[in-house]
């Protein structure tokens, strides 16, 4: 169906490979520009850019705090916030006629799960060392370790393909109402569903970001008094 469906990248590379990677870098150049329109002139009293930039970490940061703390919520603050700029504007994109979200490939989405995954069990590592980390994987009661090691493995993988489908299959499912309705309605009359596909862009990069706070806390907080599955059900029941 790709292939049907016009696009002004894929007008000029086809829809292979280099489709993907044309709004890749598309995506990456609104990035550029928001940041780089945010900084170039830094006001002790915010305003345009400025002002929108830092209400947006700020929101992060506070995120953050309720999920892994204030401490830990400022040291990840760069890496969530990165991630929810490229998920949001990767989402974002695909609304636009003519223009196709690469997070709806899951050849996108795929090394962003696995880029957390692989972060934050090495946060764990070298917060608690490689052999308590493990360890816990193992359950409070030792007679349940072999057990209890194997679920936790699988429970741990099975979070890359959490992170990594629900972004793909739920952009992809935007992606194609949104061009089913453009072939069967006048451009008017589909602006509702254009503003329900943008509260879907904002609430899937906040679903993305909110569990890379979690799985960061479930990681680093082993020893501290921490539930992180209300966030994470929070999360799922969204979706």
């Amino acid at each position: 169906m790709e292939e049907t469906v016009f696009t002004f990248v894929g007008s000029i590379f086809g829809h292979g490979d280099m489709h993907t990677i044309g709004h890749l870098v598309l995506v990456t150049l609104m990035i550029v520009a928001v940041t780089v329109m945010a900084t170039k002139k830094l006001n002790v009293v915010p305003r345009g850019m400025q002002n929108i930039m830092e209400m947006y970490l700020g929101g992060v940061l506070s995120m953050g705090k309720d999920v892994v703390g204030e401490k830990y919520a400022r040291k990840y603050l760069p890496l969530v916030a990165t991630i929810g700029l490229f998920v949001f504007f990767g989402n974002l994109i695909g609304i636009i006629p003519g223009f196709e979200s690469p997070t709806a490939n899951i050849n996108v989405t795929l090394p962003l799960a696995l880029a957390v995954f692989v972060y934050y069990n090495y946060q764990g590592i070298k917060k608690n060392g490689i052999v308590h980390y493990f360890a816990h994987f193992m359950g409070p009661v030792p007679a349940l370790a072999p057990l209890m090691f194997p679920i936790e493995i699988v429970s741990h993988i099975s979070r890359i393909i959490s992170l990594s489908f629900r972004l793909f299959g739920n952009i992809k499912g935007d992606d194609l109402f949104l061009w089913v309705l453009l072939m069967l309605t006048p451009w008017i009359i589909p602006l509702v569903p254009f503003a329900m596909l943008t509260f879907m862009a904002f609430l899937q990069t906040f679903i993305f970001m909110i569990l890379t706070y979690v799985y960061l806390a479930g990681a680093v907080l082993m020893d501290e008094e921490h539930d992180d599955t209300p966030a994470e059900e929070m999360a799922v029941a969204t979706v």
